[in-house]
């Protein structure tokens, strides 16, 4: 595993809120794959997710109000394969795995690890976004 961050995900409690505040406030355009669910924000190599916290929490299988922060960070790769040995490294060096790579419902191939102090990451291929020579994510 090459290190890399490509993808902070902050679960929001009011979407359009959040939207209102970094599209809005900030200044931040939405990407391309952003929809009534999910803003995605370009952030020349790293992307900026806001997604519902509900959703956010389910999705990754953790209990709200319990350690857990509202955020997941995310290693995106190639293939679904690299997935699956990215989730095996990180066990390996000591996270515990919270949710098994699977099928996802976007169309993707995901799993999530919790790091030792309970950071969450998400693993994924999304087959909709590609990766540079460099591993970065470019959604333009």
């Amino acid at each position: 595993m090459k290190p890399r961050i490509s993808l902070i995900t902050l679960g929001v409690s009011d979407l359009a809120r959040a939207r209102r505040f970094y599209l809005d406030g900030l200044g931040f355009a939405p990407a391309q794959g952003s929809n009534d669910d999910v803003t995605f924000i370009d952030c020349d190599g790293l992307v900026l997710a806001l997604w519902k916290r509900a959703s956010l929490v389910e999705d990754a299988k953790v209990a709200d109000g319990q350690g857990f922060g509202g955020i997941a960070l995310a290693h995106n790769c190639r293939d679904r394969e690299s997935v699956d040995r990215t989730l095996a490294e990180v066990e390996r060096a000591g996270a515990k795995i919270l949710k098994p790579a699977h099928e996802t419902f976007w169309g993707g191939y995901s799993g999530y690890f919790a790091d030792p102090d309970g950071f969450v990451w998400e693993v994924a291929h999304n087959p909709f976004w590609k990766l540079d020579d460099e591993g970065h994510v470019r959604l333009t």
